[in-house]
């Protein structure tokens, strides 16, 4: 049975900043307190948290880097001592090394909403968007040459989307989530979107702007990184054509665990790899010149895959065994909402503002607060132990994820805000 988060998740219409901290009484901090105790008691994901090696840290950069699964260092001490050190190379075949980026690609799967035989795990994201974008191209109807890219998109993904433009012979033209369906047109080959932008935590409609691009005729290749593994995204529901993410935050893989390739399944027979690898021909061993795709995600493939990562990250995914995308999606709100009004009551007034929306639809499972001198606040929030991170030059970025932030957590870490921004030191009320 799945478990599920029954606390409650509020539509929040709180704006951050709206009480002087020096004026929060010590009735309102207890009473903040005794709300987040009760709300941790009811939450039955709570005991997820057992689950990772965590400290009395508040740690809200999950949308960085996730935490690590305190059974994976025994998995990859098994990994490097038996399968390695013992077996060597017959660990591709005895030990699943081979069909490892298949495998780990449909454990995957049930977090974004696909079915199985669909993603593939290997390689960066930065590569994958690569591989997407230009095979997008290749999957668009003859005679188009412009691709759309979300203006406001993690840098990478528009250094990628103007190389594959120049190389391909088309035209980049950058737009603004909103805009994408004014901006499309006959023209149009591709579009690449982000589902949550990075910096803002904004969460764009990926069914309404992928049906929107179907309607133009053009194919949708969306970067899940800052989505999946904390909402759903609903795949192959909403008809995406193509869709790339990252492992190490939400999914908590690992520093620089490999990403993942997703081919729907009506476009896997005419799915064409700009990067044609040795592990995605239909005979690899044969050693033939003439490259011959093989069937399936496995197209995806390019090279031999990392296997200590990418093992790593397979041991990761265990933690979601029994737990819902919808039981997290519940938790992340209510997780947020309690963040906001506790930043609402404790920061001192005009000192933040929020640039992550307050509607649910329109967010993902961060808040960005813009601040003054964000980065000396933030190395004291750090110092204090609240990791957060900082977005240049004015934005501090928390990231919650549900299966180890709790309640408690979010208290703490507005009210450590509270006090950086009013200069005082902890537990220091006027």
């Amino acid at each position: 049975m799945s478990e599920t988060f029954t606390g409650h998740a509020p539509e929040s219409g709180v704006r951050a900043g709206h009480a002087p901290a020096s004026d929060v009484s010590a009735s309102a901090t207890e009473e903040l307190g005794a709300r987040a105790a009760g709300l941790d008691a009811a939450d039955r994901l709570a005991g997820r948290r057992e689950l990772f090696a965590l400290d009395d840290t508040v740690y809200l950069d999950g949308n960085s880097l996730g935490a690590l699964p305190a059974h994976v260092p025994g998995r990859l001490q098994e990994v490097l001592t038996r399968e390695w050190g013992e077996l060597r190379i017959r660990s591709w075949d005895e030990s699943g090394w081979w069909t490892a980026p298949e495998r780990i690609g449909d454990r995957i799967a049930p977090l974004v909403g696909a079915a199985a035989g669909q993603i593939v795990v290997g390689d960066s994201t930065s590569v994958n968007v690569f591989k997407a974008l230009v095979a997008a191209t290749r999957l668009a109807p003859e005679g188009r040459d412009e691709i759309l890219v979300d203006a406001t998109t993690f840098p990478t993904d528009g250094y990628i989307a103007a190389s594959a433009a120049r190389m391909t012979g088309h035209r980049l033209v950058p737009t603004a989530p909103a805009e994408v369906p004014d901006a499309l047109g006959p023209r149009t080959a591709a579009v690449l979107l982000n589902h949550v932008d990075y910096r803002t935590g904004r969460l764009h409609d990926l069914a309404g702007l992928t049906d929107a691009v179907h309607a133009a005729g053009a194919v949708a290749v969306w970067d899940l990184c800052h989505s999946a593994g904390a909402l759903p995204v609903g795949l192959d529901a909403h008809g995406v054509d193509l869709a790339v993410g990252c492992t190490y935050k939400y999914l908590n893989g690992g520093p620089g665990s490999p990403a993942y390739l997703y081919v729907a399944e009506r476009h896997q027979a005419d799915f064409d790899s700009p990067l044609p690898g040795w592990t995605s021909h239909a005979d690899p061993f044969g050693m033939t010149p003439g490259y011959v795709p093989a069937d399936g995600a496995v197209r995806g493939r390019v090279g031999t895959p990392d296997i200590l990562s990418m093992l790593a990250l397979e041991a990761s995914l265990d933690v979601w065994d029994g737990v819902s995308i919808e039981a997290v999606r519940a938790k992340s709100l209510a997780l947020t909402d309690f963040f906001l009004e506790c930043v609402a009551a404790y920061v001192p007034e005009g000192r933040v503002t929020s640039l992550t929306p307050v509607a649910h639809a329109e967010r993902g499972s961060q808040v960005a607060l813009r601040c003054e001198d964000a980065e000396a606040v933030m190395d004291a929030l750090i110092e204090r132990g609240v990791v957060g991170d900082l977005r240049r030059p004015d934005v501090l970025r928390f990231g919650f994820t549900p299966l180890y932030v709790g309640f408690a957590d979010v208290e703490r870490a507005a009210r450590v805000l509270g006090e950086v921004l009013d200069g005082r030191q902890p537990d220091d009320r006027a």
